[in-house]
């Protein structure tokens, strides 16, 4: 009994001296902080080296940046790697490094911000309308010259279609109660409507308004804004991403990283591509953004605070509502249980 007690003892303090060393030989690099910045620009060059205090013989290095393989170098070299074309937000960066034998690794990360310099745009007010208050306004879209919008909320979420000159509804479809109504976009006769929490989109046909799909979000994500181009249908999901969606499928393909020059912008709510630039309202902020789709670069603010003053409407939330009128070449904005929807030219 007492051998057995002893084998099993000195089995464990094996596995724990093994496991000690291979902690050991984890912590022996780390990637050289002192040489990188917190933030970089895409025209920058960052360069990778390891910090190897104990001295260990390296024989070769693999470099990582999100897990792609960039580059090999021998011993302890430095290696350079150009941000050009990445996707603005973190790099994580990763050695796997081969010494004596043996192999570790080292992390860390850097943040790749925009290097466009936001410019502040003006608006002049051209005309106000009257506005739904009971609508907390999550989508807005010209379709035939005539407004469509999806009010959000449980149990008062809602699609219509209305004149907007005199507020008139010409059609409302209410949506179970189950659902927080979102973003909307029409493309090629089909309306696509988001829902909050629920990972959930609906598909009707634009001139019935009938229910032609329930599709499930392929990503565990919520649904906020949505937009289209002439192949694509965005969506924002309330961070700083804006993803591209397959509309035949309802598969995201891609995404951008929205960012200024000096963080990210979180919060991208209503969605209007507009002469090749996303518009594109912050939550909690009376302001849009123009955002190069290309990019994620934040080009222009404009800020819509000002608007408040002309609102009746005590229980009028956050700006949010962005509708742009082709004909016109006005932009029409409103907010959550605003009582006024307003047409405005931009200034910039």
């Amino acid at each position: 009994m007492k051998l057995h007690n002893l084998l099993k003892i000195t089995l464990i303090g094996l596995a724990m001296i093994g496991c000690g060393d291979k902690k050991s030989d984890e912590n022996l690099f780390t990637v050289n902080s002192s040489v990188l910045k917190a933030q970089y620009q895409p025209q920058d060059q960052v360069s990778l080296e390891i910090a190897n205090p104990q001295k260990k013989a390296v024989d070769s290095i693999i470099w990582y940046v999100n897990e792609v393989n960039i580059g090999t170098v021998k011993g302890n070299r430095k290696l350079s790697f150009p941000l050009k074309g990445k996707k603005f937000g973190y790099q994580n960066l990763k050695a796997l490094v081969y010494f004596e034998g043996k192999s570790a690794e080292a992390t860390e990360r850097i943040e790749l911000v925009s290097d466009v310099q936001p410019q502040l745009w003006g608006f002049t007010i051209v005309n106000t309308y009257p506005h739904d208050i009971t609508s907390f306004t999550e989508g807005l879209e010209f379709y035939r010259d005539t407004l469509l919008e999806s009010g959000g909320q449980y149990g008062s979420s809602k699609l219509f279609k209305y004149d907007y000159k005199t507020g008139k509804v010409f059609k409302n479809l209410p949506l179970e109660q189950k659902y927080f109504g979102e973003g909307i976009t029409v493309f090629n006769n089909k309306i696509y409507q988001l829902t909050y929490k629920e990972n959930t989109g609906f598909i009707y046909n634009a001139d019935t308004w009938k229910l032609e799909k329930t599709f499930t979000f392929d990503r565990q994500i919520e649904g906020w804004g949505m937009t289209h181009d002439d192949k694509y249908l965005y969506q924002s999901d309330g961070t700083e991403k804006i993803w591209k969606m397959d509309p035949a499928t309802q598969k995201m393909v891609d995404f951008i990283n929205v960012y200024s020059s000096s963080s990210k912008i979180k919060s991208i709510n209503e969605l209007e591509l507009i002469d090749g630039k996303f518009y594109g309202n912050i939550w909690q902020k009376d302001a849009i953004a123009v955002i190069d789709p290309a990019t994620g670069s934040v080009e222009a603010v404009i800020n819509f605070a000002s608007l408040r003053k002309e609102l009746k409407n005590p229980q009028s939330e956050v700006l949010n509502g962005i509708a742009y009128n082709k004909k016109t070449g006005t932009l029409f904005v409103t907010g959550k249980n605003w009582d006024k929807m307003f047409e405005v030219r931009i200034n910039k």
